[in-house]
């Protein structure tokens, strides 16, 4: 394997020591990469921090144009991109492919906008223009489930408005990133770009740092909280995209066998390693059996293999102590309730679990309650669903939620009350570079995509003048 170094100042350097990266498929050692020290990640800040003043000033129609640079560059590499991808994260390559192609899109429409001068009064005595100035340093901290597109959820909106960036990957998956760190060094000025690793040992020092300005982060609700409280000494503006613990309510006039292949999909994606996947369904006893079957019916055809196979619809768990967690919460549905598909790892190295359905299960449950973060579903059996609606609502999290119903109306009613970020209608999963994007409750604080989630990287800025 090629080598991979920080991008640091606008230039490619070697960490101050090397850490291993693990191929979750074989459990064998993908490649070394370079982990950095304290004294890299400040002089990363300390170099965002320079650039800051000029890549501020710089036209948004410059910045906006270096930034499609980077997307173009991106697909030229698409091919060895995603393939890297599919080995330090696990996903099938179709899955990889599509990772990367959807991150170009995020970046060319993410750029597009703009930031005008707001004229809120202009009249015989006052002039009131509403400007959105950039706020500095931001800090991007990139979890290891989709690791190519969450940097391109990040860097185009907190570059286009005039940012500087230092990105930290996640220790298990930060090849990809890196890779991206070395197409822009030939893009960005010095220092506007920065990127490096660790071992989870350097986020304290990145979200506390006095010349952080705002932290974007991704990952779990307990790390949300750690960032929330190194953050609260300099007040620094957050955007936290947090757990969650979807809930999918089916009601009894859908279709059994339509609504479990869109169930199956939103649950399973990415060996249901998705922030926004379902993971509980809430299904009405009037199809609750034919829904099960259903489901178990498509989690024993799928094929679960390394994501360089031919044919691999789910691969391994991304790393082994998620690997862990989930067959811990698998041993402990065991109990709970009734295992109709999967419950196994595959007898081969690699982090493999079946995709496992289990029923006959209720709140309360480890699977229900927590987020299992990984392949396997509970299906709850309700009579009511206002009754299903109050136990989808009661859980500390609300990413987000979808309602199954061949009755708009009643849908929609229902979606209207469900208490997350984004709820869909007979479909999940469905986002996009101009849908507001952001979590309820304990799932998130602040907004990505769209225009309120470029906004997220501005200050507002008012100009008052009075008129003689």
């Amino acid at each position: 394997m090629p080598g991979y170094r920080l991008l640091i100042d606008g230039r490619l350097v070697d960490g101050a020591d090397r850490m291993e990266v693990i191929n979750p498929a074989t459990e064998e050692v993908l490649a070394l990469c370079p982990r950095a020290s304290t004294g890299q990640l400040d002089e990363a800040v300390g170099a965002a921090k320079r650039a800051f003043p000029a890549w501020a000033k710089t036209p948004i129609a410059e910045r906006r144009a270096l930034i499609l640079d980077l997307a173009d560059c991106m697909e030229v590499h698409a091919e060895s991109l995603a393939r890297l991808l599919t080995q330090e994260q696990g996903k099938p390559l179709s899955e990889a492919t599509a990772e990367i192609a959807y991150s170009i899109a995020f970046i060319r429409q993410l750029a597009t906008h703009d930031l005008p001068v707001g004229v809120l009064e202009d009249n015989d005595s006052r002039r009131v223009e509403r400007h959105r100035r950039p706020l500095g340093v931001v800090g991007a901290i990139i979890p290891w489930n989709f690791p190519v597109l969450i940097v391109a959820f990040k860097l185009p909106l907190a570059l286009l408005a005039g940012n500087t960036l230092v990105i930290k990957p996640a220790p298990t998956t930060p090849l990809s990133t890196l890779r991206l760190g070395e197409m822009m060094a030939g893009i960005f000025p010095p220092g506007v770009v920065n990127v490096i690793t660790d071992q989870n040992d350097l986020g304290t020092r990145l979200t506390s740092h006095p010349d952080i300005a705002k932290i974007s982060f991704t990952g779990s609700t307990a790390t949300g909280r750690k960032v929330m409280e190194s953050a609260a000494a300099s007040i620094k503006r957050l955007t936290l995209e947090l757990g969650g613990n979807d809930a999918a309510i089916v009601l009894p006039d859908a279709d059994p066998v339509k609504a479990a292949t869109g169930i199956f999909g939103g649950a399973f994606l990415n060996a249901g390693q998705v922030c926004i996947a379902i993971k509980r369904v809430y299904a009405h006893a009037d199809i609750y059996d034919a829904l099960c079957a259903e489901l178990a019916k498509l989690a024993e055809e799928a094929v679960v293999d390394d994501g360089l196979k031919q044919g691999a619809q789910i691969g391994p768990l991304q790393n082994r102590a998620q690997y862990d967690k989930v067959k811990a919460i698998i041993e402990a549905a065991r109990s709970d309730g009734t295992i109709i598909a999967g419950g196994e790892v595959l007898d081969r190295p690699g982090y493999f679990i079946r995709p496992t359905i289990v029923r006959d299960i209720e709140d309360g449950a480890r699977l229900v309650d927590e987020e299992q973060f990984g392949p396997v579903l509970p299906v709850i059996r309700y009579d009511d669903p206002e009754d299903a609606l109050a136990r989808a609502n009661a859980s500390d999290m609300g990413l987000g939620g979808s309602i199954w119903s061949s009755d708009r109306d009643v849908a929609h009613d229902l979606a209207m009350r469900m208490e997350a970020g984004t709820v869909w209608i007979n479909k999940h999963l469905d986002f996009g570079p101009g849908i507001p994007f952001g979590g309820a409750k304990q799932s998130g604080l602040g907004v990505e995509f769209a225009e309120e989630g470029f906004h997220e990287f501005t200050q507002v800025h008012v100009i008052n003048e009075a008129k003689a």
